[in-house]
């Protein structure tokens, strides 16, 4: 099997051979949705009186080996919808009857699995795998030992069709792939983004940490997380000064009736968190900043001499992600942005936008990133319910954005129906290290703030003109989506100019402290962030101990150090050690942190 097609027909069947194996081993067992996922499947199941752990894998990968191996047909099936709902309730299936009730009450629904809605006047379809029995419309191979290679990889909690107020269900996930050369780099790159995975690193290095007693998915930075936070933030407003931006703050929350004007409420309110009621109104935490920097414009006259207006502020806002979908850094409910709007007449879009990719493609090089590509979102004009409705508007935007794109010769898919509520967007995408796909970058066209905050300039005649167009964007993400992507890019190895502790001063005992002292008081002076180890260990427990911190200089200071012009440098990652004078290796670090060397 060689495209994509036709081995997603392999992992759904996969999917199903994984439900007839925990059928066998737990009769009891009652299922969910089985969907096919990128690289492979997964089945969401709950066994009353039982529970799945990832030490049962083995156990049931042995029971679908052997289901393979003995070459069950998977044999379609179709009844009437009331016969399927009997038939499912008989079996104690209660999950499969609520979807097909929810088909009988509707006339038509799109059940989890499935592409195309079904319909209450068809056949339903059944898919018989050996005494195994699924809700399924297919298509499926035509036996299971067209089955190729597979792994269980891991089980998770899931709420019942993405519902908090749901069962939580058992999820089981799995890899497949056409062959054993597929399977085995897929395994070797789930093992990399192990050793690779950002939660990990941040506490061997003490970058952040959560704490219930704060609330889930409210990051804490320890000093060494907010070194980096300071350092990223110090690049963003040195490349925005180049670029024409004026920085500002605003509030953490504001009132209702700005987020009305904006349209958040009601298109957004779902992600914010519960309005304050205070004794002067109804208070929301802040979801975005753009609301409040259409008011920074707004707070003078504008002449069509100012624009463009580029206001950027890396400001936190919060969103009311549902506690089951936190992950690490990579899906928080604070969120500090990189954030900024651009506030340019229609002939100065074009130019503005270019800048925008620009200035994307120069932080992309500075840091290494070379697996991207564009994501051009669009509305859909059959679901203006999601959307401003202002076609023309749509249409010219998104031509722009296409013009723009083209001229640049840059690589994008287009995707129709993902667009942000007020107007076109360009996310950028990256294929991590560990082959995980991720969104990065934001590009935003908006419409619709000119018109709901009545954004307008004094043109040329002296007229007011409210033809202001806005471009967010958010090149370097937020701080916590973009912390854990270079923590997982650089397994912790960051480049000097970003590590939180650049030189490990390591005295070989007591005798040598002062020295040490007086060497990190003159290093840190140079503006060098140094950390001396007065530990009452051996100097191998304090090099082993710098080795696991990823600290990029190490020097050993002893009776020969001292009375030695020159410095033993031990560089992380490398055998050798560097002979270099005391002055050269000032000027040597401060040059890779001048210039951000990777």
């Amino acid at each position: 099997m060689k495209n994509k097609e036709s081995i997603d027909v392999i992992r759904h069947s996969c999917a199903h051979v994984l439900a007839a194996a925990i059928q066998s081993l737990y009769p009891q067992a009652r299922f969910g949705v089985g969907p096919v996922i990128e690289n492979g499947f997964y089945y969401d199941i709950e066994i009353p009186g039982s529970a799945i752990s990832q030490a049962d894998l083995p156990t049931i990968e042995k029971a679908m080996k052997s289901l393979i191996k003995k070459g069950v047909k998977f044999e379609q099936v179709e009844i009437s919808l009331q016969e399927a709902i009997d038939f499912f309730a008989q079996n104690d299936q209660p999950y499969k009857v609520e979807l097909l009730k929810e088909l009988q009450n509707r006339g038509t629904t799109r059940l989890e699995d499935s592409a195309e809605p079904y319909r209450a006047d068809q056949p339903v379809s059944l898919y018989k795998t050996g005494t195994f029995t699924d809700l399924c419309r297919g298509p499926h191979v035509s036996s299971t030992k067209e089955i190729t290679p597979f792994k269980l990889t891991n089980v998770a909690g899931a709420y019942w069709r993405g519902d908090e107020k749901n069962p939580m269900l058992t999820r089981i996930y799995g890899v497949c792939f056409s062959n054993k050369d597929e399977l085995a780099e897929h395994l070797r790159l789930l093992e990399e983004a192990k050793r690779r995975d950002h939660r990990k690193i941040g506490k061997e290095l003490d970058l952040f940490f959560f704490d219930d007693l704060v609330g889930k998915g409210l990051p804490i930075w320890l000093p060494n997380g907010q070194v980096m936070k300071t350092e990223i933030e110090k690049l963003a407003e040195e490349f925005e000064y180049r670029y024409g931006y004026d920085r500002i703050t605003t509030p953490h929350l504001a009132k209702k009736e700005l987020y009305e004007a904006s349209g958040h409420i009601p298109y957004y309110q779902d992600d914010m968190y519960p309005p304050m009621e205070m004794d002067d109104g109804t208070y929301y935490l802040k979801a975005m900043n753009c609301p409040h920097h259409h008011l920074v414009y707004n707070s003078k006259p504008r002449s069509y001499r100012d624009l463009p207006i580029r206001l950027a502020e890396y400001g936190t806002v919060y969103r009311n992600e549902l506690s089951g979908t936190l992950a690490g850094l990579l899906r928080v409910r604070m969120l500090s942005m990189n954030d900024a709007h651009i506030y340019c007449r229609k002939d100065q879009i074009q130019d503005e936008l270019k800048k925008v990719i620009e200035l994307n493609l120069e932080y992309f090089k500075l840091f290494g990133l070379q697996k991207y590509w564009f994501r051009f979102s669009k509305w859909s004009a059959g679901h203006t319910e999601k959307y401003v409705n202002e076609p023309a508007n749509w249409e010219y935007t998104q031509q722009v954005m296409k013009e723009i794109l083209d001229d640049l010769g840059v690589n994008y898919i287009e995707v129709e129906d993902e667009a942000a509520f007020y107007g076109p967007k360009i996310d950028v995408q990256f294929k991590s290290v560990i082959g995980r796909e991720e969104t990065m970058s934001t590009i935003q066209l908006d419409f619709a703030a000119k018109t709901r905050f009545d954004l307008k300039y004094t043109d040329n005649k002296g007229d007011d003109n409210n033809e202001v167009y806005v471009i967010h964007r958010a090149p370097l993400s937020t701080h916590e989506r973009f912390m854990a992507f270079l923590i997982e890019h650089y397994a912790g190895n960051f480049p000097v100019w970003l590590s939180p502790i650049q030189i490990s001063l390591l005295p070989v005992g007591s005798d040598h402290h002062d020295y040490v002292a007086a060497m990190a008081a003159e290093f840190k002076t140079a503006g060098l962030r140094t950390r001396p180890d007065y530990s009452n260990e051996t100097i191998g427990n304090k090099i082993r101990k710098t080795s696991s911190l990823k600290i990029p200089y190490t020097l050993v200071i002893g009776d020969k150090e001292i009375n030695s012009d020159k410095l033993q440098v031990r560089l992380r990652g490398e055998k050798e050690l560097l002979e270099i004078t005391k002055a050269d290796f000032i000027t040597r670090v401060k040059e890779e942190i001048e210039h951000r060397k990777s």
